[in-house]
């Protein structure tokens, strides 16, 4: 694969390449990497998040995220709202580490590692490591070896990958890539269904849209009692209202 161009920092990784890196409380950089941060959170991660804090999704959303528009004219891109102290903190760092470290969102699982994601001509979904060497992070500095995958199955991130993956083949779909530019009621939608997703279970259950008219009232009542199987519902309703298609 040709490498691509990245900033010094950053550095490819080939698929069997290990890396040196271990956080711990006891390394002088602890949570440095909990400030000052532009996180982007998907949808997986504010279904794991508003679980553990015990909220909606909309409650979530309203209290922790700020929602932007592309500058490309493609789908919103949601953030985690740092705080507004004098060190952009992350809303959910204290000084003994993240108050919601068991549900984590995935970028702050992989650091140092970086995961970019790409669906090629043929609509296949590929990934390649980054490894981030930032100045403030002493973890890379720590005796222990890591190899890309025992780091991801370590982390988590088994669970997080799929459903990040389903996100980058709605916003890579070959309908935006041939010049499709989604309307406001479509970035609306992307919204309501991938984020809202308590709201998006409501509307089915309540046959207040076209979402789950192809389900028995039964399989809605399933549906919707299983937040991870609402959710990979939602990518595929999703891809066939916007795209009528199947991918």
């Amino acid at each position: 694969m040709k490498e691509r161009p990245f900033p010094r920092q950053v550095r490819q990784l080939a698929p069997d390449e290990s890396f040196q890196f271990r956080c711990h409380a006891g390394v002088p950089c602890f949570n440095e990497c909990c400030r000052l941060l532009e996180l982007a959170i998907s949808p997986y991660d504010v279904l794991r998040l508003k679980h553990a804090l015990g909220l909606t999704a909309r409650q979530f959303l309203n209290q922790y995220a700020v929602v932007e528009q592309a500058a490309t004219g493609g789908f919103p891109l949601v953030y985690l709202a740092m705080l507004g102290d004098s060190r952009g903190s992350c809303p959910f760092v204290a000084e003994q580490g993240c108050t919601v470290y068991e549900d984590r969102p995935a970028a702050c699982r992989a650091y140092p590692l970086g995961r970019g994601t790409f669906r090629t001509a043929s609509g296949e979904i590929q990934n390649i490591h980054v490894l981030l060497a930032e100045p403030h992070c002493q973890g890379g500095h720590e005796d222990q070896r890591q190899s890309i995958d025992c780091w991801e199955t370590e982390q988590g991130l088994d669970l997080y990958n799929p459903f990040n993956d389903q996100v980058v083949a709605i916003v890579q779909h070959d309908r935006l890539r041939q010049g499709m530019k989604p309307s406001e009621a479509q970035r609306q939608l992307y919204l309501a269904t991938l984020y809202d997703q308590d709201g998006f279970g409501q509307s089915i259950l309540q046959a207040a849209g076209p979402a789950g008219q192809d389900l028995s009232a039964l399989e809605k009542q399933a549906l919707v009692a299983d937040s991870s199987a609402l959710l990979a519902y939602g990518f595929k309703w999703l891809t066939q209202e916007l795209f009528n298609s199947g991918g």
